[in-house]
């Protein structure tokens, strides 16, 4: 037996042979003819109409012209059948799956009061004798073999019928050494990247990478999945929970990435994130905060405090300072020429007070770095707890139902 199919539905190639009927008023005398058992061409004797459900295509097995018949009618006829059987394949727990393929036995014209189907071996002699004769592409192993007696009702009347049920187990080695041993490896170096520092650009990069590699894994390794019948398999789950793990990995690793790189453009650490991320998760993620520095530096400015006055002081001109000294001005002032140095010098004013400011903006903004990353740092490592329990449980989770569903299937077909 080999299956050529993978899917909702399997093709598999059998031969079957041994085929045995009795013949009413077809007997002699053993003494008076001398001998009991003689070979008969078929053509000359009676064949029972017998036919398989399941057939699929036509029989190309070798025709044998003889039949042997027996002295009390008995004929016994060794025609091997060479069948393609249909099979529906339930994939659900695939490649750790146990599939139950029906053949069902039965005549086409006669009904069950002419042609009366009955088991030739039990059930243990035919799974002895189909267990040494038994050949696969090495894909399936043959478990069990059940027989149960059937009767089909129409409304002409009802059939004799006889069901074989052929249990076959799937061989998982080839699946799991190229596909799931593989998947595992990604996702533990997915884990192991997170000890890359945040701050850098490696970590985006690599995860990148992984994903990419990954894709293209699944996409070269497609024809050994099967193909989606009523249910999704279990390994279908399991890639596509895989690669949005990576994905969710490589997201989070661009946001903890934005905050330590445009620290400087953001303001102070709200008070709120400050009190729920630096003091509380800090602790819960084993990072404790670093304490603050004693030291502290002055800068001495004379245009620290009031740079609007200052600015306007700069622009005072002599017709202001002889309003200051009680001197009547003249009704219209006279155009003062201006000083070639004095303007350079206030100009050189101009720049250093821009200079200043620009020098305090980046100051200010300094302080708020450290908090930025360390926030940074807090929610990277608490993303990186949540990243590995929901690993950890997605696996448990799959390969929970995996053996327990596999484990029921077991038992309701060896019952």
């Amino acid at each position: 037996m080999a299956s050529h199919k993978r899917g909702g539905g399997g093709a598999f190639h059998l031969n079957v042979g041994t085929n045995e009927w009795d013949i009413e008023d077809l007997i002699w005398d053993e003494e008076e003819c001398g001998t009991k058992l003689v070979s008969v061409p078929r053509e000359k004797l009676w064949v029972p109409d017998v036919y398989i459900s399941e057939f699929m295509e036509m029989d190309n097995s070798p025709k044998t012209p003889y039949v042997y018949l027996y002295n009390t009618g008995h004929v016994y006829d060794d025609q091997p059948i060479r069948l393609v059987s249909f099979c529906r394949l339930v994939i659900y727990t695939f490649p750790f799956d146990i599939q139950n393929c029906s053949l069902t036995f039965g005549s086409y014209l006669h009904f069950g009061t002419d042609i009366m189907m009955i088991q030739g071996s039990t059930s243990e002699e035919i799974l002895k004798e189909s267990q040494d004769v038994f050949e696969t592409d090495g894909e399936w192993t043959l478990v069990d073999i059940s027989v149960a007696p059937s009767t089909l009702t129409l409304d002409e009347g009802s059939y004799s019928q006889i069901v074989y049920y052929i249990i076959l187990r799937r061989r998982p080695l080839l699946y799991v050494v190229n596909l799931l041993i593989p998947s595992c490896f990604l996702i533990t170096v997915d884990l192991f990247s997170f000890l890359l520092p945040p701050d850098s650009m490696d970590r985006s990069s690599f995860k990148m990478t992984l994903i990419l590699g990954y894709s293209v894994f699944l996409t070269i390794m497609n024809d050994l999945l099967p193909v989606p019948g009523e249910t999704t398999p279990l390994i279908n789950v399991f890639f596509a929970t895989t690669l949005a793990l990576m994905v969710a990995s490589l997201l989070e690793t661009v946001c903890i990435t934005n905050i330590q790189y445009s620290s400087r453009q953001y303001s102070a650490v709200p008070h709120w994130i400050d009190v729920l991320v630096l003091r509380y998760l800090a602790v819960v993620v084993c990072l404790p905060r670093k304490k603050n520095s004693n030291r502290t530096t002055f800068f001495s400015n004379p245009y620290t405090t009031e740079p609007a006055q200052n600015s306007s002081i700069t622009n005072i001109s002599a017709f202001h300072l002889q309003c200051v000294s009680g001197d009547t001005p003249p009704a219209k002032p006279q155009p003062t020429p201006l000083n070639p140095e004095l303007e350079e010098l206030r100009k050189l004013s101009r720049n250093l007070l821009a200079i200043r400011l620009q020098m305090d903006k980046h100051f200010a903004g300094s302080n708020t770095v450290p908090q930025w990353q360390m926030v940074g740092a807090v929610i990277d490592r608490l993303l990186f707890g949540f990243y590995v329990v929901f690993v950890v449980v997605s696996f448990i989770t799959i390969v929970c139902i995996w053996t327990l569903t596999n484990s029921y299937a077991r038992m309701a077909l060896l019952k």
